[in-house]
């Protein structure tokens, strides 16, 4: 002991960084520990036996408790692990385990540390406190085997829709006999109170082509054991990343019912012709210390500070390391399972800016490979400052370091409808000036364009995307106020037509502009969260929808299902190529006047029926006069209202654009 304390002083006095690096970097010594690539990881059973496979390479022992059910049950066997190669422990028995669980538990420095089912269990039990040993295969729902996504030959030809389980299907009104699970969506023919389709035939009327859907994997915050105690949550708190939340099952104690149930919500979305995104969350865990990553190889998959906390870049208490080898892997294998076995058709990534770009290519192109149609996209941004260095990050601003990856446009977003932070701030589509190069910048999917002047964005100083399928566009999300109390927050002299028209003009600004559109649930029947910004753990009365303002808002849901409807019918909204945008998109010059902008899409752009498009919107309250050229035009927007194949015949010449709308006319 001395000798090598001394030694290490010694290195030091001669100019050595050893002890001044580890003082500086506690996560250090993680760069020598070796990586394990292989698939055995956690489980493997079969014909020939059970066999697990535990990678914690500075354990001093490790075991595997076998137990004969989920939970209240003491181990009917303890197997030792042996020290395997690559910082490996394995074990196992000859005999096929199926139907009993399995936990780990490994010795660190000189103390056994509390079981976990390992960071790699597939299935598991109530609370998945313990993993499950079953036969995949028999999960399958008939007809699995042919079972495929829609075929996207780019991002940009999708409309995303991002709802919750809970939110989507709970409230009487629904009509959906699953409530709250995952069978929720797979229920045709359910309606409200009014007759009008809600659950999956609501989403087929409207639309959209994928819905993304929040946290669907095992998470931590809701007792899966005491479901009728009504608790709620978003899902942003990871337990178990490869398995199924236990609470969207209609039994979490049989580890097979919520694999088998996922994979029947996801067929039936298929059989209507709509993908399913999965919202994961590989940027923290629920726990510190009494995590699943840091019970079985304690430190390594986070980033700590110098002082040897947890960093916290995601706000959530820690931040996962995936610029480190083993959580890299981790990441790129996590996806293409849940891709592979259940189908998944994209992956939105909860702040993608945590983790390092090089991963982020990794996750994109090993997806390709599985399934040409699935696309990623994810949060441009941290919720606090990390260890990685800034150029390394999949932030919004090296999105162009990202092949295959979109980023939300922040720009759009607070420039239409006024910034995230105050609820009182207006935005382009409610009247405040000085917005229109930022409503621009998201026009043409922050691309380069010679008509975009970047150094008047409010947000981007500069074009960060080199294509339009690296932008997401939205005005609302789970995140923050929802659009109907953005409004009602910032227009609150307004009434209720008058914010629903401003939610239309907003919307058609994203669902005409170049990128990819997304939007809330419920925003299409003008559903609010009573002014909840942050509604991630509130009841149901906040987050239900009530399917009967369906019938009370039946205008803004015909507005919506014809806006998505005019997207999908016309190409020149959906370019594929900066160049294409800087060619065919033409604004015109409404510098003199606030609140309006006017540009058009030129040359059958990207095989459009239409030679010419028009678009002219006007935030302001009152009307304007714009010129539009001579010619035979078919106008399909005009004073609040829109229609796919055309509202009336126009000439051009002197048009008069009613405030708060769009006018939109093709030839």
């Amino acid at each position: 002991m001395t000798k090598n304390i001394t030694t290490i002083l010694a290195a030091a006095l001669l100019g050595g960084s050893s002890l001044c690096a580890a003082a500086q970097n506690p996560d250090a010594k993680f760069d020598s520990w070796p990586a394990y690539d292989g698939t055995d990881l956690e489980m493997t059973v079969g014909p020939e036996g059970t066999r697990f496979t535990l990678w914690s390479p500075e354990a001093q022992a490790a075991r595997v408790f076998i137990y004969p059910t989920d939970r209240n049950t003491a181990a009917i066997d303890t197997l030792e692990m042996h020290r395997g190669d690559r910082g490996t422990w394995r074990a196992g028995v000859a005999e096929p385990l199926y139907g009993k669980f399995y936990t780990f538990s490994i010795k660190h420095n000189g103390k056994w540390l509390a079981e976990t089912p390992g960071v790699w269990a597939k299935a598991v039990g109530t609370n998945g406190q313990r993993a499950a040993i079953i036969d995949f295969d028999a999960t399958d729902p008939d007809g699995w085997a042919e079972d495929r996504g829609p075929v996207l030959d780019h991002i940009t030809d999708a409309v995303l829709y991002e709802m919750h389980h809970r939110d989507f299907s709970i409230h009487p009104s629904s009509g959906i006999v699953h409530k709250g699970k995952f069978l929720a969506l797979t229920e045709p023919g359910t309606t409200n109170d009014y007759g009008q389709a809600t659950g999956i035939d609501h989403l087929k009327e409207l639309g959209v082509t994928h819905v993304h859907i929040l946290p669907s994997y095992d998470y931590n915050s809701v007792d899966e054991a005491n479901l009728p105690a009504n608790q709620y949550n978003w899902g942003y708190d990871p337990y178990n990343y490869n398995a199924p939340e236990g609470s969207y099952s209609t039994d979490p104690a049989d580890p097979a019912a919520r694999i088998t149930e996922m994979k029947q919500m996801v067929k039936a979305l298929h059989d209507a012709g709509i993908g399913v995104v999965m919202d994961v969350v590989y940027n923290h865990t629920a726990n510190n210390d009494d995590s699943n990553f840091s019970l079985t190889a304690p430190g390594y998959y986070y980033r700590h500070r110098p002082d040897g906390t947890y960093s916290d870049a995601s706000g959530c208490g820690n931040e996962t390391a995936s610029d480190r080898q083993q959580m890299s892997d981790y990441i790129v294998n996590s996806v293409k399972y849940w891709a592979d076995e259940y189908h998944i058709d994209g992956f939105r990534f909860d702040l993608m800016a945590i983790h390092d770009t090089e991963t982020m290519n990794r996750v994109a192109a090993e997806l390709k490979k599985i399934n040409p149609s699935i696309f990623v996209y994810g949060e441009g941004w941290t919720a606090g400052d990390s260890p990685l260095a800034p150029e390394r990050r999949a932030l919004k601003e090296n999105v162009s370091k990202m092949e295959g990856i979109a980023v939300f446009s922040d720009d759009i977003r607070d420039a239409v409808k006024g910034h995230y932070s105050n609820a009182a701030d207006r935005g382009f589509a409610t009247g405040k000036p000085g917005n229109e190069e930022t409503v621009k910048i998201g026009i043409v999917a922050a691309t380069a364009h010679p008509q975009v002047d970047y150094s008047k964005g409010n947000n981007s100083k500069f074009p960060y995307a080199t294509s339009p399928e690296m932008i997401i566009n939205y005005v609302s999300c789970h995140d923050d106020l929802m659009l109907t109390d953005k409004l009602a927050h910032s227009m609150p002299e307004a009434d209720e037509a008058a914010r629903q028209r401003a939610a239309r003009l907003a919307q058609t600004i994203v669902f005409t502009s170049q990128g990819t559109p997304f939007m809330w649930t419920g925003e299409e029947i003008f559903r609010n969260k009573k002014g909840v910004h942050n509604s991630y753990k509130s009841p149901d009365s906040i987050n239900a929808i009530d399917w009967n303002l369906k019938h009370a808002n039946a205008d803004q849901f015909n507005y919506y299902r014809e806006l998505i409807a005019l997207r999908k019918a016309h190409p020149a909204f959906r370019m594929t190529s900066a160049e294409d945008i800087a060619k065919n998109l033409v604004f015109d010059d409404t510098k003199d006047t606030p609140n309006l902008l006017s540009y058009s899409i030129k040359n059958n752009a990207n095989g459009d029926s239409a030679k010419e498009i028009k678009v002219i919107f006007n935030g302001a309250d009152e009307a304007r006069e714009v010129k539009v050229p001579k010619g035979d035009w078919t106008v399909v927007a005009e004073d609040g209202t829109i229609k796919a194949e055309g509202l009336s015949k126009a000439q051009g010449g002197k048009m008069t654009v009613a405030p708060v709308s769009a006018l939109i006319l093709m030839r």
